[in-house]
């Protein structure tokens, strides 16, 4: 079972078009063959009811007969006679029998050809012409045949000396034309079905190579999409509504792709640009530390520049690693229950002394619990913190306010009175290695990465962060809580935009 279900699969045609056009050719034979079949079926049964009407109706004849011109032999010889006979276009056949199985009239030729035996026994009662329940086949299949009985008077009756006697009929029908009528009708089905097979099959191939026209248009677009052809799109309003879900999903595909791997491209660009500065600032103090002898202090100091840089470095690196595991849906988040003013109140103590050095005033409103990640929580603080502080002036403040929801998510924000940032900038403010360049904000120490991992953190929450700005009048940061908690799934650490 096993080679021969190998061999049926091997022969199976490996191309759709193929198979759809067997499919099709292979319905229509079978729609040919049951319409053949019951025309064939109802033939035939019209040429046996046919058959048995015209020996009932021959019956009832010979039966009027007998009954109208008994006294009248020689009549009724020659009705029977020329009404039979194999020079007849329907070859009849005919006897009639007195009482005790004496022949009294026959067809020529009859008694050789069928015996009184091979008939049926006599249908008492007159039969109708659309009956024949006495009708049966003779031994050879040749011959229809169908026996009766008539009481016939015998006599005068102006002798009043006429007395019934009984006669039996037997009437046969030759049908052996009935065989090349099917025969015929054989063939013309077997020729009607030979080029029902052939059209089917060539209709079914064409209606197959139409059908499958939009794949191979696919098939043929589909090549021309490459890394640096993205654009490229399949365009679903073109397509059948078969094809129209794929083509539509594939073109979200691409649009996700495009979308990827040019942020993938300016990743790898930002990633390159913001490596090379340390890089190289590392490098020439290096260069310059060993273009000639140099005290202990100098190298000391050539040693306390270099770490610095490393220190801008590891940040870097360390910043990079977090937003790739955010990225990564598998990442699974603590799930905890807590007090989000307390870690708001810890992330403004961290960053006091800070703050006083700066102469910016920091404080706290607002009460919530949350379900989700503390330490994320209180880094997306910190790092929104520390831009608030770098771009607040002295005597500036900030404020960290956070409000419960009635669904129980909540909404915290960051609230500074900076330089604010100009509208055209706003868009791109996650983008990571992204910096605003205003002269008037304290000297970068970061990345560029700060928000980026807050919305990497806002992400893997199920959350959001927006950011609203003017120019002279400060920056609020949003960041809205569900109150389902984390979301690891594919939706909440998507890919950083």
């Amino acid at each position: 079972m096993t080679n021969r279900g190998s061999r049926l699969a091997a022969a199976w045609p490996k191309s759709i078009t193929g198979r759809l056009t067997l499919y099709y050719a292979g319905a229509t034979i079978l729609l040919l063959l049951i319409a053949s079949g019951f025309l064939y079926w109802s033939l035939t049964q019209a040429l046996a009811s046919q058959d048995r009407r015209l020996v009932a109706s021959k019956l009832q004849v010979l039966r009027h007969l007998l009954q109208e011109q008994a006294d009248k032999p020689d009549a009724l010889a020659s009705e029977i006679e020329h009404e039979g006979g194999a020079g007849q276009p329907l070859n009849y056949y005919m006897r009639i029998l007195d009482d005790r199985g004496g022949t009294v009239l026959e067809t020529p030729g009859m008694g050789a050809i069928l015996s009184t035996a091979a008939f049926p026994d006599p249908v008492p009662d007159p039969d109708e012409p659309q009956g024949c329940t006495g009708c049966r086949l003779s031994s050879n299949g040749q011959y229809l045949l169908l026996a009766g009985e008539a009481a016939v008077a015998v006599g005068t009756a102006r002798t009043a000396k006429a007395r019934p006697e009984r006669r039996i009929m037997q009437v046969a029908l030759d049908v052996t034309h009935n065989d090349a009528t099917l025969a015929g009708y054989r063939r013309r089905l077997l020729a009607v079905l030979g080029l029902g097979l052939l059209i089917s099959a060539t209709t079914g191939a064409m209606v197959a190579r139409a059908g499958m026209k939009p794949l191979r248009e696919i098939s043929r677009r589909i090549p021309l999409i490459t890394a640096s052809r993205l654009d490229e799109r399949l365009v679903a309003t073109y397509w059948p509504s078969e094809l129209s879900g794929m083509a539509a999903e594939f073109d979200a595909m691409l649009d996700r792709l495009e979308e990827s791997f040019t942020r993938l491209t300016q990743f790898s660009a930002d990633i390159a640009h913001a490596l090379r500065n340390p890089v190289n600032s590392l490098r020439g103090e290096a260069e310059v530390a060993l273009g000639r002898a140099r005290t202990p202090d100098e190298y000391q100091q050539v040693l306390g520049s270099s770490l610095e840089e490393l220190e801008r470095l590891s940040r870097l690196i360390d910043g990079l690693l977090f937003i790739a595991r955010a990225d990564d849906p598998q990442v699974a988040l603590e799930h905890t229950r807590f007090d989000a003013r307390r870690e708001m109140n810890a992330v403004q103590e961290f960053y006091e002394a800070l703050a006083d050095e700066l102469e910016v005033a920091v404080t706290c409103e607002g009460e919530a619990h949350l379900t989700g990640d503390p330490v994320m929580f209180r880094r997306a603080v910190s790092n929104l913190l520390a831009n608030a502080l770098k771009n607040t002036p002295g005597k500036g403040s900030v404020t960290l306010a956070v409000r419960q929801h009635d669904d129980g998510g909540i909404e915290l924000e960051v609230r500074d009175t900076g330089h604010g940032i100009a509208a055209e900038h706003l868009p791109r403010l996650f983008d990571r290695f992204y910096q605003v360049p205003d002269a008037r904000a304290r000297p970068a120490v970061g990345s560029g990465l700060g928000l980026a991992i807050v919305q990497s953190i806002m992400r893997m929450h199920g959350g959001a962060a927006t950011i609203a700005s003017s120019v002279g009048h400060g920056t609020t940061v949003t960041l809205t809580f569900p109150a389902s908690g984390a979301d690891t799934g594919p939706q909440g650490a998507g890919t950083q935009g």
